[in-house]
């Protein structure tokens, strides 16, 4: 063999020679520096995340230790915990216990509602029905979320499809009776508390439904058959094995419809009763009255409140089912 063919076919230095230039400075530099090079490729994102994100919190924060003049209406930037205090008049309580109550019971719905959907999804649905059953419950979550509300004022009017078809069944009474109650009640479902609880659970329930589906699947088909062998009944291999296996994905989908029914402004606005919501007097304190102090303390209230929740949520360890 010649010498020309030996040396052609010399394996490739393990090391190439620098490319020249100021590419190949750069991706000398970054080869030797992954870090640097992290880092580098890290900084945009934390730098939004930092300052126009948590420092916009800092800053409303920072607002809400104001106070406003009730002579001139001008804001007095002086530490004071008068706004903070402000909270817990009759009015200001209402709302923030109005607002509670209801993120409690669309969660609790929502979980009620969407187990037993997860549950079908984990231990029986194959193939095609799987995907038909994401399908289902992302579907929802791709059209518009202002013409899926204005969709349920219409179905939930006095004029709409489910006052019509409970007319022809000749059910109109237990409606009618429901929505005679004080709290819950009003002139039709499309302006009454009950509305606002449908529609609050029909648009947060794939949050809940995703994260059951995705604990339910963890848990071994061995497990429920060998409940069943020992001789437990349905509902006990459910209470003592099922639910405590599926509580840290429940929890888990309670973050998302506990968090998103906090904040929300504008399925109240649209359907409800004239009774607000803490999303609803953030909006008119610092729109309408100006009163911006005020505006961030009902801010911080839901912040707080998902801080502990979502302290008890890690304990629990839902984010792992996330």
């Amino acid at each position: 063999m010649s010498l020309d063919a030996v040396v052609s076919r010399a394996p490739t230095p393990a090391i190439l020679p620098g490319s020249g230039g100021l590419r190949g400075a750069l991706s000398d530099l970054f080869w030797r520096r992954p870090k640097f090079l992290l880092t580098l490729m890290l900084a945009p994102p934390l730098l939004w995340l930092g300052i126009v994100y948590i420092g916009s919190l800092f800053a409303l924060l920072a607002q809400s230790f104001f106070s406003i003049d009730e002579f001139s209406g001008l804001i007095n930037r002086e530490f004071t915990l008068k706004t903070y205090g402000d909270l817990f008049q009759a009015a200001n309580l209402d709302i923030i216990l109005r607002t509670v109550t209801m993120a409690a019971l669309v969660t609790l719905a929502s979980a009620v509602i969407a187990f037993p959907i997860a549950y079908y999804a984990a231990r029986y649905a194959r193939g095609r029905w799987k995907a038909l059953f994401y399908l289902g419950v992302m579907l929802p979550l791709w059209s518009s979320y202002l013409v899926k509300i204005y969709a349920w004022k219409l179905i939930l009017a006095k004029e709409g499809i489910l006052t019509w078809l409970l007319a022809k069944l000749n059910l109109l009474w237990p409606l009618d009776a429901w929505l005679s109650l004080p709290i819950v009640g009003g002139n039709s479902l499309s302006v009454s508390f009950t509305g606002t609880f449908i529609v609050f659970v029909y648009v947060w329930l794939p949050f809940m439904i995703l994260p059951v589906q995705a604990a339910l699947e963890r848990v071994p088909g061995n497990l429920v058959e060998a409940s069943s062998d020992l001789g437990a009944s349905p509902g006990q291999t459910f209470r003592n094995v099922l639910f405590p296996l599926a509580l840290p994905g429940i929890v888990a989908g309670s973050i998302f419809t506990f968090s998103l029914t906090l904040g929300d402004y504008i399925i109240p606005q649209i359907i409800g009763t004239s009774r607000l919501f803490i999303g609803q007097a953030v909006y008119s304190q610092q729109g309408t009255a100006g009163n911006i102090p005020l505006a961030a303390a009902f801010t911080v209230v839901p912040i707080v409140i998902m801080g502990f929740y979502l302290w008890g949520a890690k304990r629990m360890g839902a984010f792992d089912a996330l």
